[in-house]
């Protein structure tokens, strides 16, 4: 084997050198590198530009010697460490040589020492600032925005909130005005009738007692229809929902329709062969029916066309988009459309309002509307209207479907005789003095015995006696124990009491019909004589089913 020439060798190693030497001082970064003495032993060109300092000139000298007095402390403490552990060491510290700048220092370990790098990275630094700045900057501001979007927030519901309580309180002044309106001519015509009555009996006149008397009752009627508008716009009148056969309900009516509507419009009545039983009031939608035919005649003063129509409607998902206020399910639909002037759009919008009306004062109550809507809505169904100026309108019910069932064809009327009674004991409890004693009165001249109480409390300690009590009668909405409460602590004592429920109001809340157990039944004020006996005597003789 041939012995490497010594000259090569040689030559071979400045050319490595040299070319080392090319890439460090290519490299932008300062590099110098220092044995275990911290003489400096390697230079790069970047160091000599930055450092202003030959090669030649610092090669062989101390490290420390170049630095500034008082600027170099915290490189010697990186560098030390770096050397006394082997380790890789970094130092980010404001420059020794160029006051305002700041440099960045990476030591590494070599065999006989160590190797130093050095980046200034003020312009790094600074975009950093730059960048730090303008972020917090855009904070503030996003903070600021999001603060001001909230304000504006805040203001715009307060302002809807604003809105919504005018609204309200403008239909609450409506509504109370259109009550005061109506209500002060029905009780100009009972206090008339009562004070004519009054002055004939003292003067001994009665020949003429039954016609104000009917006046009166004529006049009581029409309020209690009133008030039963109101009980429906506010969805708590106290509803009979029974298994209803619309088309047979609706195809009686047809007589009565065409002689409300009159000869100028024609009246079409479109049942569907298959049509479903629904769930509802017979009589009350007896009473949407003559109202939507009322509502139309007067849309249609020179003539027209007036079409009912009943059919089945599927309410999926889809549906409900377009329907609202509804659940998807199987319903019955009364769709009634006129051929009349119809409605616009801000009409339209206050179509089911109370007493809202297009009509003349004194011409209509605006509650016919608004009682079909509350109706459909207690039924779990729906109403709504579309309409065009000049085209006419369109309404539709949506009631729900019932199965298997028969269904009732008609409404039920009182009896016309009155069934007395035959001595059974019956407590009253009711708080109005002037109600409990026509109670009374009335139970006590069909033949039964009868015990007064005025409020819950007392009605119930005679309840928990040893007194026989054959049947409850009861309003809803007492003092202190309402009368639900009542008649459900009485059955604790009397379990196979029999229970009728008065009510005016609250009742449709505290009792619905479908929450009554067996002989219990709901009577709603104000109601007839002939309506009480009836009630009465069918839950004494085991008769009555709600």
């Amino acid at each position: 084997m041939d012995t490497p020439d010594p000259d090569d060798l040689a030559s071979a190693a400045r050319r490595a050198e040299a070319q080392l030497r090319a890439v460090l001082d290519s490299v932008s970064d300062c590099y110098y590198a220092l044995d275990r003495n911290w003489t400096i032993v390697e230079f790069s060109r970047s160091a000599e530009l930055y450092f202003g300092l030959k090669r030649e000139d610092v090669v062989g000298r101390n490290l420390w010697d170049l630095f500034p007095s008082g600027r170099g402390q915290a490189y010697e403490d990186t560098c030390r460490a770096a050397m006394e552990r082997g380790e890789r060491a970094r130092l980010e510290a404001p420059s020794a040589f160029r006051p305002g700048n700041v440099v960045e220092m990476r030591t590494s370990p070599m065999e006989n020492g160590i190797s130093v790098v050095v980046t200034d990275i003020t312009q790094l630094k600074r975009v950093e600032h730059d960048f730090s700045e303008l972020t917090r900057s855009l904070e503030v501001r996003i903070a600021d925005a999001v603060a001001e979007r909230e304000e504006a927030l805040v203001q715009r519901d307060e302002a809807r909130e604003a809105l919504f309580q005018a609204q309200k309180m403008d239909a609450i002044g409506q509504l109370a005005g259109g009550i005061a309106h109506d209500f002060n001519n029905l009780l100009q015509g009972i206090i008339g009738s009562l004070n004519l009555i009054q002055r004939r009996l003292a003067q001994g006149r009665t020949s003429e007692l039954e016609r104000f008397i009917e006046g009166g009752i004529g006049a009581a009627n029409r309020a209690a229809g009133l008030t039963h508008r109101l009980l429906a716009y506010s969805r708590r009148q106290p509803l009979n929902p029974k298994p209803v056969a619309a088309g047979v309900l609706i195809g009686g009516m047809e007589d009565l329709l065409s002689r409300t509507l009159g000869e100028l419009i024609q009246l079409d009545v479109l049942i569907a062969e298959d049509l479903w039983t629904t769930l509802c009031d017979a009589s009350q939608l007896e009473n949407a029916v003559l109202n939507l035919a009322i509502n139309a005649r007067d849309a249609m003063p020179d003539g027209g066309q007036l079409t009912i129509e009943l059919c089945n409607a599927v309410i999926d998902d889809k549906a409900l988009k377009r329907i609202p206020g509804i659940s998807a399910g199987d319903y019955v639909c009364l769709i009634v459309t006129d051929t009349g002037s119809g409605m616009s759009e801000d009409v339209l919008k206050k179509a089911f309002d109370p007493f809202f009306t297009t009509k003349p004062l004194g011409e209509g109550t605006g509650l016919g509307l608004s009682m079909i809507y509350g109706f459909a809505q207690q039924s779990e169904g729906t109403a709504m209207i579309s309409s065009q100026v000049g085209r006419g309108t369109i309404v539709k019910v949506y009631l729900p479907r019932f199965q298997n069932a028969a269904p009732l064809g008609e409404t039920e009327d009182a009896p016309a005789a009155i069934p007395a009674g035959g001595g059974e004991r019956i407590i009253v409890i009711e708080d109005e003095p002037t109600v409990r004693g026509v109670v009374v009165e009335t139970l006590g001249d069909l033949g039964y015995s009868v015990i007064a109480a005025s409020d819950g409390l007392e009605g119930l300690a005679i309840l928990q006696s040893l007194q026989r009590i054959d049947l409850l009668v009861t309003d809803v909405g007492l003092p202190g124990l309402n009368g639900r409460q009542v008649a459900d602590a009485a059955r604790l004592v009397r379990p196979r009491l029999k229970i009728l429920f008065m009510t005016g109001y609250e009742g449709a809340a505290a009792v619905p019909a479908r929450t009554l157990d067996a002989d219990m039944s709901l009577i709603t004020k104000p109601f007839a004589v002939q309506a009480l006996a009836a009630r009465v005597r069918g839950l004494l003789t085991g008769e009555d089913a709600h």
